[in-house]
């Protein structure tokens, strides 16, 4: 039990004499008495670590970069960057795409920059212009040609390029050689190949509109032979496809737009009775897009018209016998006798009384003519023929009928009424279905405001039911994460978190370890020069009020002076035995072994 008690002579406090570590940082003692493989490994440790946090350092405080310009194709780079260095705007430009990248903060006054000098993306097309430049004097008419149809080409293809939804295009004409002989004449045909922007498409008649600019821009070029291919390779100029789609688009707009008109007029007339949000209304009209032409013509019997009459009338009388060459004319037999049917106041011819003789009564005497007073003679033969032709015009109408195209054929009408409300006498709100008597108002008021008409089948339905209550629209906010200044906000939490975790999960530890060793190695070389000069200070008893007692080891360890106190004691003995159990065990198996 005395060496035991030995062991733990208190040293002085004095360490004057120990060795001082080497610049006066122990870490580096024991640095260099480690082998050179761990120095090595430890070293590239630390600079890993130092880099690491350096890189992560630089990556949060990394602006956020927007794309300023999708592509620098067609436009002067040095010009767009000499602009942007000017106006002290930092840019980068990516790597894979070309796309030129500045500062989400310098995003608008960047755009301003360039478009106030004017910067913008060539024309690469080449138009008339070509015919700007000074030729030859050996050119030759197909060169001329040439440049005149390139030159024509480039213009249709600017055109076509102003259009919306149209990134670019080409135009490629075949204009043949014209010819004096019309068995070798040919047409002039066009190729349109058109670059859509990505997402969007040409409707049927913008396609119809390209192919009539480019037919009436070249003479003799006629629309069916005018192809327009987009960059997908689809045949965009199918005429009779076109034509069919332009039609049915227009007569699908007319209808939208008719059944419009309706809606509208419907609700001019029932919000101010209902008020708004009170009543829904839609409108369907069935158009008819045929085009009938008719002619009819009819006849009324009962009001004829005379229109011409033609009459002739001939009579012929001649005062000589028969004459001319004997034959059936001239040998005609007389005339049969004829009887007197009077007798007594006229006289009966013997015979027949020659023609152009005096006419004499029955007593010889000549007969006077009472209107002349001259005698009245016997008539010559005379011819007499009449004919009459008669046209009569009946009452026709003739009738020509072109109904218009788009002309309504049906209309019907849907109308929902919501309940009525009224305050009760409590003051709370009471709904109320609408009476019978007002629904048939509400309906006479549609069916006059649409212009109903019960012969072509136009229908009017008006009925009251409750409508669902309204949902209140929650407020679209924009979520936190999703602001741009969020992700700056994680960056430069996440940088100040790793250089934490690295500063104290890394480098303290081996810093600490360093040091430690470093003064272990003190403590230990003090206990040694304790138990040297043990006679030198045994009688010393007032300075070991003022020491620590060293505990020996291979690792000397100070414990509290003896007027610190029992409890300090007590402390610092406990704290010894759970940072290192093995030592005590060995000194107590020690005082063990010295008291057998």
């Amino acid at each position: 039990m005395a060496e035991a008690v030995t062991t733990n002579i208190p040293v002085p406090a004095d360490s004057g004499a120990a060795k001082k570590p080497l610049l006066g940082l122990s870490f580096l003692e024991n640095l260099s008495e480690m082998s050179m493989l761990r120095q090595i490994g430890l070293l590239v440790g630390l600079a890993a670590s130092v880099a690491i946090g350096f890189a992560v350092v630089l990556w949060s405080q990394q602006p956020d970069y927007r794309p300023l310009l999708g592509s620098l194709a067609g436009m002067d780079a040095n010009q767009v960057m000499e602009t942007l260095a000017a106006a002290d705007i930092k840019y980068t430009v990516e790597p894979n795409s070309g796309a030129l990248l500045v500062k989400a903060d310098d995003l608008a006054r960047a755009r301003l920059k360039l478009a106030g000098a004017g910067i913008a993306p060539a024309d690469s097309t080449v138009g008339f212009e070509i015919l700007d430049k000074e030729q030859g004097l050996g050119t030759s008419q197909f060169m001329e040609a040439t440049r005149y149809r390139r030159g024509l080409e480039g213009e249709l293809a600017r055109t076509i390029t102003s259009l919306n939804n149209i990134k670019g295009a080409r135009v490629h004409l075949a204009i043949p050689k014209s010819s004096v002989f019309v068995r070798d004449e040919r047409k002039p045909t066009a190729s349109v190949l058109v670059e859509l922007y990505p997402g969007r498409s040409l409707e049927p008649s913008q396609v119809m509109a390209i192919i009539n600019l480019v037919a009436t821009s070249v003479p003799e070029l006629t629309k069916s032979q005018v192809t327009v291919v987009d960059q997908k390779g689809n045949l965009l100029s199918d005429q009779q496809e076109l034509s069919e789609l332009t039609m049915a688009g227009k007569q699908f707009d007319y209808s939208r737009r008719m059944e419009g008109l309706y809606t509208q007029r419907v609700h001019n007339i029932l919000q101010p009775v209902l008020g708004m949000g009170r009543y829904k209304a839609e409108v369907s009209a069935d158009v008819d897009f045929s085009a009938v032409e008719s002619t009819s013509e009819t006849f009324n019997p009962d009001q004829p018209a005379l229109r011409s009459e033609q009459s002739v009338n001939e009579q012929r009388q001649s005062s000589l016998g028969p004459q001319g060459v004997p034959g059936a004319l001239s040998n005609q037999p007389p005339g049969p006798a004829t009887a007197p049917e009077q007798t007594g106041g006229q006289a009966a011819g013997v015979g027949a009384v020659p023609p152009g003789q005096p006419l004499l009564d029955a007593n010889g005497q000549q007969i006077m003519d009472p209107a002349t007073g001259q005698p009245m003679l016997a008539p010559y033969p005379a011819d007499k023929r009449e004919q009459a032709t008669r046209n009569y015009e009946l009452d026709r109408s003739i009738s020509y009928t072109k109904q218009q195209q788009g002309r309504l054929k049906r209309l019907s009408v849907a109308v929902v009424v919501d309940d009525q409300v009224r305050i009760g006498a409590d003051g709370q709100a009471v709904r109320q279905p609408w009476s019978a008597d007002d629904l048939a108002r509400f309906t006479r008021l549609v069916q006059d405001a649409v212009g109903y008409d019960a012969s072509r089948g136009d229908s009017v339905s008006v009925i009251n039911t409750p409508f669902a209550p309204d949902v209140a629209e929650e407020s679209f906010e924009i979520p936190f994460y999703s602001q741009p200044w969020f992700w700056d906000v994680v960056k430069q939490v996440l940088g100040v978190l790793f250089i934490l975790v690295l500063v104290f999960g890394v480098l303290r530890p081996v810093l600490n370890n360093l040091t430690g060793a470093g003064k272990g190695k003190e403590l230990a070389a003090g206990g040694v020069g304790g138990e040297n000069g043990l006679g030198e200070i045994a009688g010393l008893d007032d300075e070991l009020a003022s020491d620590r007692v060293s505990l020996s080891g291979p690792q000397s360890i100070l414990l509290p002076s003896p007027t610190e106190g029992y409890d300090a004691q007590l402390n610092a003995i406990k704290s010894l035995v759970a940072d290192d159990p093995g030592r005590v065990a060995q000194v107590v198996k020690e005082w063990i072994n010295s008291d057998e």
